[in-house]
């Protein structure tokens, strides 16, 4: 009798658990959140976003983080986060509510997620969409990447990328003024969601806004995109100014062709593109914040100081991150080549002149 009582008694608590899993909305299931890659950024959305959903019906508590391992003093990231509740590689001093989980299987990572957050180099990105494809059914996801590929003579979005290696999974895309270490310091910033389905840019903006982190939302993924990838280009242009001692009228000037040419460039190759887009958070306030603050700005000072090369310089500066702009500004000039429109981007091209054809930096104002 006491063993059917008991069985009984914990029958009745899982089904009492279930139920809660199911509970919202209509019998919904609640959303679960990963999070793919664990760096600088990724490990400050981490902060974020695994406090926001403590207190939020809409998704389950327990985040996962999935991080390439790594030894750091003799023991493996994974297992200091877990254990401090910190990155104390990428975003040391910082520390995460006990509900993220990191994990160095990509597959585990990602088993019964509904979410997916790509934060990571977007050049890994063929090599881990293929090992998650049958583990992510059904899954929406948001691509925090600042990066953008070419091909045929045409830039093809971060995000259409990894819809594309997600068998068709809608991505949205998160941009903005987001310094990542102004952000896990939660220091006010806002953010822009680009989407294409409504009901998913609304569920991402319940997941990432809270009081220090406002994020707004317009119908534009190509345009909020081309902003996050493209401002990282105006940055080294920025980056030679302060190398150079020019003040700040002459990075304002720098800004403004910048933005210029980012939304040109944007509506040259995609449909849609939208004005507003340059005026949000992903826009405007993002390009000054890069131009005034980013690891792009601070490498091409060095690289204007004569500090080294831009493998040296990314090397002895960026703790193992990677530099965007430098890649970005080369795969623009050559789309630009090809398709004869070098005149009318001055600032793109000279800025590629000087990073890599031996254009004096002094050139920049020469536009």
């Amino acid at each position: 009798m006491l063993r059917v009582t008991l069985f009984s008694a914990v029958l009745a608590a899982a089904s009492a658990t279930r139920l809660e899993s199911l509970r919202l909305r209509g019998g919904q299931q609640k959303e679960k959140v990963c999070i793919i890659g664990s760096g600088n950024w990724g490990s400050a959305i981490a902060k974020i976003v695994g406090r926001n959903v403590l207190d939020r019906d809409q998704f389950e508590d327990e985040v996962t983080m999935w991080v390439f391992q790594e030894n750091v003093d003799g023991k493996n990231l994974t297992d200091i986060i877990n254990n401090e509740h910190e990155n104390v590689k990428y975003l040391p001093g910082v520390k995460f509510t006990d509900n993220v989980v990191a994990d160095p299987d990509l597959t585990n990572a990602v088993q019964g997620a509904t979410l997916l957050i790509f934060v990571l180099p977007h050049q890994f990105l063929g090599r881990i969409c293929p090992q998650m494809t049958g583990m992510a059914k059904g899954c929406r996801a948001v691509s925090l990447i600042k990066g953008i590929e070419f091909e045929n003579g045409g830039p093809v979005l971060i995000s259409n990328l990894i819809k594309e290696n997600m068998n068709g999974m809608d991505v949205s895309v998160l941009m903005g003024a987001n310094v990542a270490n102004e952000v896990a310091q939660d220091e006010f910033c806002e953010s822009t969601v680009g989407f294409k389905s409504k009901a998913n840019g609304e569920v991402f903006q319940k997941l990432f806004d809270c009081p220090t982190f406002r994020i707004g939302t317009i119908n534009d993924v190509a345009g909020v995109e081309l902003c996050g990838a493209l401002k990282n280009i105006v940055a080294l242009g920025a980056g030679f100014c302060d190398g150079l001692g020019l003040g700040g009228n002459t990075k304002a000037a720098i800004i403004r062709i910048g933005l210029k040419e980012t939304a040109k460039f944007a509506k040259m190759f995609f449909s849609g593109v939208q004005d507003d887009t340059f005026m949000e958070s992903c826009g405007l306030a993002d390009l000054v914040t890069t131009c005034f603050g980013g690891r792009n700005r601070k490498c091409a000072e060095a690289f204007a100081k004569g500090e080294g090369t831009w493998d040296e310089i990314e090397a002895k500066l960026l703790n193992g991150q990677k530099l965007q702009g430098t890649i970005t500004a080369k795969d623009v000039a050559t789309v630009l080549k090809t398709k004869g429109k070098e005149a009318e981007f001055p600032l793109f091209m000279r800025i590629h002149e000087i990073a890599f054809e031996g254009k004096a930096v002094s050139s920049i104002i020469d536009l």
